[in-house]
């Protein structure tokens, strides 16, 4: 009889029917044609039941210790739990009591990311609240750009899942499986847009100013009386194509000049009420993880999206712009947030 080292599955299921049927292990072992001492030993393993697992008992922590981490969570922002407690010099405690006690005095975030401010930023942040103090921003139309992708930002990508369901399958694509790029723009309690921009195309001085063309001053600027396009302040930021010779001298041929278009602070998305307008388009778009399969279908989300932020929210965030230059001064120039 050939012997040979481990069970298949199939022979262990006949093994496990054969002696329901009341046949030995002898019998089996000549039925599958298998060295005795393999079956015996499957059978002893079988009948073995799971070792019950040892409680160990876990460390107390003191007052004293209570009040060393709290300390180090506020010195330490975004550690481990681990680095937490090894700065307290407190062993031998395991992770989920870590946590747990850490839950009771901290919370989970994410570092914030905010552009670079040094000296001089600060300084013309704090010259363009001053120079814009008295201005009726209900008059102001703060454009912007935002980029969209098929997967959306990863970190959002996460949820409850209820007891015995398995998470959905998320799929992995480079450069978030490709995006579209919009232009909008918002003004008093008005959206203007969104337009997309073409597949492919690299906004340099030129394709920008001929996008606005196409998009901003023929579907919308035009329609508009002679009273609101001599009132109308139009604001853009930095970026390399919006302050171009080239650009500039453009939408001054179009009467966008001087008073009429805004200076623009370096590193000041905070200063920007449409960035509230993205936030909200994107968590709308991208909630439950959402993924799509085709640029398309991303932008008729966004435009959906886009229709159901309705006037009142437009303007709580145009009506907004006074506070934020209170704001500004009184951080000297600092980041204020969104």
């Amino acid at each position: 009889m050939g012997q040979k080292k481990d069970l298949t599955g199939s022979e262990k299921s006949k093994i496990v029917r054969y002696l329901a049927e009341g046949c030995s292990s002898l019998k089996i072992a000549k039925l599958l044609k298998r060295d005795h001492r393999t079956i015996k030993r499957f059978i002893q393993n079988s009948q073995q039941g799971r070792k019950k697992r040892v409680e160990k008992p876990r460390r107390k922590i003191t007052a004293h210790e209570l009040r060393k981490v709290k300390r180090a969570a506020a010195k330490m922002p975004l550690a481990t739990s681990l680095a937490i407690f090894q700065s307290c010099n407190i062993t031998g405690v395991p992770k989920s009591t870590r946590c747990a006690i850490l839950r009771d005095m901290a919370k989970v975030r994410k570092a914030e990311r905010r552009p670079p401010l040094n000296k001089t930023h600060k300084l013309k942040r704090q010259d363009w609240a001053k120079k814009y103090l008295k201005t009726d921003f209900s008059k102001v139309l703060w454009t912007d750009e935002m980029r969209v992708s098929l997967d959306g930002p990863d970190g959002w990508a996460h949820g409850w899942i209820g007891k015995g369901q398995r998470a959905p399958v998320r799929l992995r694509r480079q450069q978030g499986g490709g995006g579209v790029l919009v232009w909008a723009g918002i003004i008093k309690d008005e959206l203007v847009g969104p337009f997309r921009v073409e597949d492919g195309v690299k906004l340099n001085s030129q394709s920008y100013c001929q996008f606005l063309e196409d998009t901003f001053f023929k579907q919308w600027y035009r329609k508009k009386s002679a009273s609101f396009k001599k009132n109308m302040i139009f604001m853009q930021d930095n970026a390399p194509s919006h302050v171009s010779k080239y650009s500039t001298a453009w939408l001054a041929r179009k009467g966008i000049k001087e008073e009429k278009l805004m200076t623009w602070p370096p590193c000041s998305p905070d200063l920007n009420p449409i960035e509230n307008l993205w936030s909200i388009i994107k968590c709308e778009i991208y909630k439950e993880g959402k993924q799509y399969t085709s640029l398309n279908s991303v932008w008729e989300a966004v435009v959906a999206a886009a229709c159901n932020v309705d006037g009142e929210q437009i303007k709580t965030l145009t009506e907004s712009m006074d506070g934020r230059l209170l704001s500004v001064l009184a951080k000297k120039g600092g980041y204020i947030g969104r």
